[in-house]
């Protein structure tokens, strides 16, 4: 499977890089990921160039990586600065890095050309740092599937009422709502308006039962597949101003063709001192994810495992076509690129 290179992929959440950095394969590419002296991330591909053994599995040396297995020391640029066998460092002992930026509590990795690694283009996903007005849960899951079918889950929504019956309760709004799929350049919004319905499960005890609500699901997407959802409910007709809306990170990540990182989050603006209310929503997320998404998403891959997507003509149901032109988009993107070399 042919992958976007010149894009920002998420390697992590910030506190995952500890003392004994992270490995993560992203996109068939095994990196190493660990903090240098000065707090700034480093990452290295995960393989010693001697017997291809994993970087991960070594020792640290200060800022330099010490491979365990014959104990070659490479430094955070990717060089070889020490062989314990001999004064000299061999020829074509260095090893690729990869340019990386932090923000928003996020590790952002870069595995196209370094000299386009532009910052500007990641997107931004402002509201996962805790501040004081806010908090935020987080997790991480690895699905057994093709990332693509993680995105068309995101971008069609209409799957709530579906698969999260346990959780978000499907109570048949989506039916009586509107869906929208707009791009603007390399952006795609894929958003459902659903005015003047009972309070969703996402507003239940803080609108009563008999109240009339408008509700809106705004997913946005930026390749490879960084997804922000904004959940909002606000009285109806009183304009979203006069509401609240629940900020969500959805970001997959490749690992290969066949498996998928899926780093997510959700802010709050209340209750921010309770481990209740943590422990609550991860345990809603968790279950969500874990146990609904995740089920049908690898199942259904496995239908198709190793097979072309459009040969397998899909049948579309209009609710889709969030998933379809963002896959669509993508291919583009990836065209492009093969093109320029």
């Amino acid at each position: 499977m042919t992958f976007l290179r010149n894009a920002w992929y998420m390697a992590g959440w910030a506190d995952e890089i500890g003392d004994a950095g992270l490995a993560r394969r992203i996109a068939g590419q095994p990196l190493f990921l660990y903090r240098r002296a000065d707090g700034a991330i480093a990452a290295l591909l995960d393989r010693c160039p001697h017997r291809f053994a994993p970087l991960s599995k070594g020792t640290r040396d200060g800022d330099m990586v010490v491979c365990g297995y014959h104990g070659l020391g490479f430094g955070p640029d990717g060089k070889c600065v020490r062989n314990p066998f001999a004064e000299k460092i061999p020829a074509g002992s260095d090893i690729p890095v990869f340019p990386v930026e932090e923000r928003d509590d996020i590790v952002w990795a870069w595995l196209g050309e370094g000299s386009a690694a532009d910052p500007a283009l990641i997107p931004d996903f402002g509201f996962v740092p805790d501040a004081p007005h806010s908090r935020t849960v987080r997790g991480y899951t690895l699905m057994q599937a093709n990332y693509e079918y993680g995105t068309d889950n995101l971008l069609d929504l209409s799957h709530i009422e579906f698969v999260h019956k346990g959780t978000f309760a499907g109570q048949g709004v989506i039916f009586g709502g509107e869906h929208s799929v707009q791009v603007d350049g390399d952006t795609l919004h894929s958003n459902w308006w659903m005015p003047d319905i009972a309070p969703p499960s996402v507003a239940q005890g803080v609108f009563p039962p008999e109240a009339k609500v408008d509700h809106w699901l705004d997913m946005r997407w930026n390749a490879p597949a960084s997804m922000r959802l904004h959940v909002g409910v606000a009285p109806h007709g009183a304009g979203r101003e006069a509401g609240f809306e629940v900020p969500q990170a959805h970001i997959l990540t490749p690992a290969d063709e066949h498996t998928t990182h899926y780093f997510w989050s959700s802010t709050r603006y209340h209750d921010l001192d309770s481990a209740e209310a943590d422990a609550m929503l991860l345990a809603l997320f968790g279950e969500a994810f874990d146990l609904e998404d995740k089920p049908m998403i690898e199942a259904a891959y496995a239908n198709v495992r190793g097979k072309d997507f459009w040969k397998e003509k899909p049948l579309s149901l209009g609710i889709d076509q969030g998933g379809t032109r963002a896959r669509r988009m993508l291919e583009q993107m990836i065209a492009k690129e093969q093109r320029a070399g």
